[in-house]
This record gives structure tokens, sequence and C-alpha cells, in this order.
């Protein structure tokens, strides 16, 4: 199946259109979590499951959001050579 953009904007994570979902498998380690989430304000549904094992994704990625990578800018065709050999681009070492 193919996904078609619908032009609506992803809601974030944590909100309340889009609550973290985590599952536990202890009481304790269940109010360490909320915890978590209540310092900072985060919506989310915990499930305890003792006989599956724990599943933190959603938290991980927002104590650790994903950084955006800086492209590196590219030499034009045309452009001097950055080996420095005073040639263009194109002539040198874009072959």
């Amino acid at each position: 199946m193919e996904k078609i953009f619908n032009g609506k904007k992803a809601a974030k994570l944590g909100t309340e259109k889009r609550p973290a979902v985590v599952n536990v498998q202890t009481e304790e380690r269940l109010k360490e979590v909320a915890s978590i989430f209540e310092e900072n304000g985060w919506k989310y549904t915990i499930g305890l499951e003792p006989d599956k094992p724990e599943d933190i994704t959603d938290l991980e990625i927002l104590l650790n959001p994903p950084k955006p990578k800086i492209a590196e800018k590219k030499v034009g065709r045309n452009e001097p050579c950055p080996c420095g050999s005073g040639k263009k681009y194109k002539k040198c070492c874009g072959k």
C-alpha cells in the first residue's frame, strides 16, 4: 500500500494527540518511567506487561531527540579544485 501525503503535519510525540506509548514489566519500573514523563510534562500511556520485554523506545526518543544533519557544501564543476592545483574541479578531481 502506498502512503499518500495528506497535507497534515504529524502530531509531536508526547502530546495529547500522540502520547508516548511504553511497556514495562514491573510496578516499580512503571512508577519510575511515569515520574520521568511527569517531570517533562509529556503525555503518555504505560502498559504493565510482566511477560513481555520492556519497550521504552518512545521515552528514549523524547529524552534524546534526533539532531538535524548538516549537509556538506558540494564543490561546483567550474569552481577551483579544493586540492589546490589551481585547475577547475571538473578538469582535476571531478572526473
